[in-house]
């Protein structure tokens, strides 16, 4: 018997939970999240340090309580290939003191001592909640801080209570935008190269699509962020082509781009044989150019003959198995979906933090009939649809993994604190080698066994 989702809702999460083709109607999304539901969405703080952290020889100063440094590169997977620096996570640690005084003393010290200390060409200076509420002009600091050291210094408007972790992706964005914008007396040229936009370098996935784009004839001039450095980052504005991979962290950031210097953008994915390949044909059409076609279809087809035996291999252990989805982006969403169809999986539900409405659309068309879909779920929903659509598979992050193992289900990290790749061509076997690890582990067989006991 079909189920009615709003039954398993809160009253205010009823419009942001459908079931594929039982309700006709649009899912609400990208709105704050219910007061008291235990939201699994993030903060803006969070939504803009994932963004910029990866930038590997700034200095990431947090203008607020020292839990909020918590999060941190620890927690992501994000590797360099030169400075370390960003693997330093500093604060002001405001103290009730600063609370009542103000705390712009505090960060203009804090920013001498760590220009001292580290000698940054950049800093990024992160307002949080407590900032937000006693009303520190970061701007000024940071004003001053640049025109004494020589240097940049750009604060990142991410403090709480006025929005949600994809208002910290603009914010982080508008901190871009300021940094990459170029000097008026510095005349820009336009080469043929791409940024590669969305991509934060976890387990070194940036190293793999460059290297296949190289492969192509094409060369990468930035990517944002992952293994990016102050120098890269200047150069953006002579790109002739943005790509975008996390479309919810960067769309914004291509549209300013688009405005600004004229360089237009596509979006891509590069999780899955399917969205691999067609991403990859994408970009050489976008050139135009017979040869970079010609390079592309050889090294799709090269791809594929590598890794077809091992994908069909993984799909004749794991087909008939369900799969519960729940990740950060909507373009994440789309792709996992197509690629649990090339090992075989059914996906039963679905849902994202930061999803738009538009991708939504695209998951709904994509998905089988009583797929439920929903957007910011709170582990009681997730949860009971899982168990009422029995599935025995769970992707998510590192805050789903307890319920998975709660309920007696696989679970796929596809968070940013793994460290193996799963993009591109060998991303996609890595994934399906993880699925059929956990799957078809044995120890299941004991959970049932434990459950039939009690």
């Amino acid at each position: 018997m079909e189920m009615d989702a709003g039954l398993w809702a809160l009253e205010e999460r009823k419009d942001s939970i459908t079931v594929k083709g039982k309700h006709k109607k649009q899912l609400k999304c990208d709105t704050d999240s219910v007061a008291g539901c235990v939201s699994q969405r993030a903060c803006v703080y969070c939504g803009a340090r994932v963004v910029l952290n990866p930038i590997t020889d700034a200095v990431h100063l947090v203008h607020g309580p020292i839990g909020c440094a918590s999060y941190t590169w620890d927690i992501r997977g994000s590797l360099s290939s030169g400075s370390e620096l960003y693997r330093n996570s500093f604060s002001t640690d405001l103290q009730e003191e600063d609370v009542i005084f103000g705390g712009e003393k505090k960060l203009a010290r804090a920013i001498n001592d760590l220009v001292e200390k580290c000698n940054p060409k950049l800093v990024f200076v992160y307002s949080t909640c407590i900032v937000g509420v006693i009303g520190d002009d970061l701007e000024a600091v940071c004003k001053a801080a640049a025109k004494k050291h020589d240097i940049e210094v750009i604060p990142v408007q991410s403090s709480g209570f006025i929005g949600n972790k994809a208002a910290g992706y603009r914010a982080a964005c508008d901190a871009l935008t300021r940094l990459i914008a170029p000097q008026k007396s510095v005349k820009m040229f336009r080469n043929r190269s791409i940024n590669y936009l969305g991509d934060f370098n976890l387990a070194g996935e940036a190293w793999i699509i460059k290297n296949y784009i190289k492969q192509m004839g094409i060369d990468i001039n930035v990517t944002f962020t992952g293994d990016s450095n102050y120098e890269a980052l200047k150069k953006a504005p002579q790109a002739s082509l943005n790509i975008i991979q996390c479309a919810g962290s960067m769309s914004y950031l291509a549209q300013k781009m688009q405005e600004q210097y004229e360089i237009p953008y596509i979006r891509v994915s590069f999780l899955g044989i399917e969205d691999t390949s067609e991403s990859l044909r994408r970009i050489a059409e976008a050139f135009n150019d017979k040869e970079i076609t010609r390079r592309t279809e050889k090294l799709i087809k090269n791809e594929i003959e590598k890794v077809r035996p091992t994908i069909e291999g993984y799909r004749e252990k794991l087909s008939g198995s369900k799969a519960a989805v729940y990740v950060g982006g909507g373009f994440k969403a789309i792709s996992l979906i197509k690629q649990f169809r090339e090992i075989g999986i059914e996906v039963v539900m679905i849902g994202t933090q930061t999803g738009r409405q538009d991708e939504y659309d695209t998951i709904n068309t994509l998905v089988d009939d009583g797929t439920v879909v929903l957007d910011d779920a709170n582990p009681t929903e997730l949860e009971r649809f899982m168990v009422q659509k029995g599935a025995n598979l769970l992707v998510g992050g590192v805050k789903e993994r307890p319920l998975a193992y709660k309920l007696g289900v696989a679970f796929v990290d596809h968070n940013h604190d793994r460290k193996h790749p799963l993009s591109g061509f060998t991303g996609a076997v890595n994934f399906a080698r993880e699925v059929y690890s956990t799957v078809c582990s044995p120890v299941w067989k004991f959970v049932q066994q434990g459950r039939q006991s009690l």
